[in-house]
């Protein structure tokens, strides 16, 4: 058997075991913790250049199977394709047409899979951003509601503030700052799963002369600087490189003078926005977020700045995503039977490997999240933010 694998895997010493289609079994080191089941012949040779991007399209379309942890399959696979390709650099950066039609398309395909499959395992609040741990021990229900009090605080939200919130998902945020904060929301999605369920909510807890929340693009938002803040939570890794400018232009617009803008979103490792991890951002942009692109900081920093904002504060959360994603992936694996009621098989194949892939993606620096705190001065180049960050930690 060991003559009809190719000669790159032969000495390799990773705890991984190759089982083939007849049965037969080869282990590419000791004691091996996962197991890949190779169900297509063909898919022998392609080991020998094993990319992420191609081992997990594999999974999705049945030509391998896993056994182990999914979390311990990342990482094991990760070994493998560094072992036999290095750490490639090599990528070039991702540049799609983010017109209203595209965007609302690729917004409906994540999105609107399933509001019962995104309940498995979000929190209760089904907020699908980074949590905030605080300590580090917190439940991601605790960790959740920490995120939506540091996110309201970082504004100097008050009550009867006007509170923009650019990619509201199902209105946890919108809810908690009507709720804790007294804030007047008005909230926009493209997804149509989203909007009604969050309307639900919002009706439920009889927040409606409070929030209002519609199915409406960025790009159509007024511009006559109506809100005193404006909040988007994960929403502007949709925007693309090319319309970065005119995103940044359109929460400068909407926000009065004196007014600040949050924005909280993933960011690029490099300054180009090329993707890293042999291919992992190949599969993303394949089978879970199409057409979605990741700035650097100093891209969407320059972009915010250019846009007459000015940043006043930025804060980093690369291992509370790691923490997030490894709270969902948990709860997804927890919930395999009743998610396989809920969506196609290979759905839960792809989000079983973004999840844990992303969580081991943050952890290893590949990706990163920044809140960045910008604010619209006033024309003297006044505004009315505190002269220190006390007030966020000790209200």
């Amino acid at each position: 058997m060991l003559a009809q694998l190719p000669p790159a895997l032969q000495n390799l010493q990773l705890p991984l075991r190759l089982r083939l289609w007849d049965g037969h079994e080869f282990n590419l080191g000791p004691a091996p913790s996962v197991t890949i089941v190779v169900k297509d012949p063909q898919m022998v040779t392609q080991f020998t250049h094993p990319s992420l991007d191609a081992l997990g399209a594999a999974f999705v379309e049945g030509k391998l199977e896993l056994e182990g942890s999914i979390s311990e399959v990342i990482r094991v696979c990760d070994e493998l394709s560094n072992a036999l390709l290095g750490e490639d650099e090599d990528s070039n950066p991702v540049r799609s047409v983010h017109d209203k039609e595209t965007d609302a398309k690729a917004i409906s395909y994540h999105y609107d899979l399933s509001n019962a499959f995104y309940q498995l395992w979000l929190d209760s609040d089904m907020a699908y951003s980074c949590a905030y741990f605080e300590t580090g021990s917190e439940t991601l229900e605790q960790a959740q509601q920490a995120k939506f009090r540091h996110l309201c605080r970082k504004l100097r939200l008050q009550p009867g503030d006007y509170l923009l919130d650019v990619g509201c998902g199902w209105g946890g945020l919108a809810r908690y700052a009507a709720r804790e904060f007294g804030a007047k929301v008005f909230g926009i999605t493209l997804s149509k799963e989203q909007l009604e369920l969050a309307r639900e909510r919002v009706e439920a807890e009889g927040l409606e002369d409070q929030i209002e929340l519609q199915l409406l693009d960025y790009r159509d938002l007024p511009q006559d600087g109506r809100f005193d803040r404006v909040v988007s939570v994960g929403m502007f890794e949709h925007v693309g490189h090319a319309n970065l400018a005119e995103y940044c232009k359109t929460l400068f617009g909407a926000v009065k003078e004196g007014g600040l803008v949050m924005n909280h979103g993933i960011t690029a490792k490099h300054t180009d926005g090329r993707p890293v991890g042999r291919g992992a951002g190949e599969f993303i942009e394949k089978y879970v977020f199409p057409n979605g692109e990741l700035p650097h900081l100093a891209m969407i920093s320059a972009e915010i700045s250019e846009a007459g904002l000015e940043i006043v504060d930025v804060e980093s959360l690369r291992l509370h995503y790691a923490r997030t994603l490894d709270h969902w992936s948990e709860r997804l694996e927890d919930n395999l039977e009743a998610a396989g009621k809920l969506v196609p098989d290979q759905a839960l194949r792809i989000w079983r490997l973004y999840l844990a892939g992303c969580a081991y993606a943050f952890a290893r620096g590949w990706i990163n999240l920044h809140q960045i705190l910008a604010v619209k001065a006033h024309p003297d180049g006044s505004h009315e933010l505190p002269w220190t960050r006390d007030d966020i930690y000790n209200p």
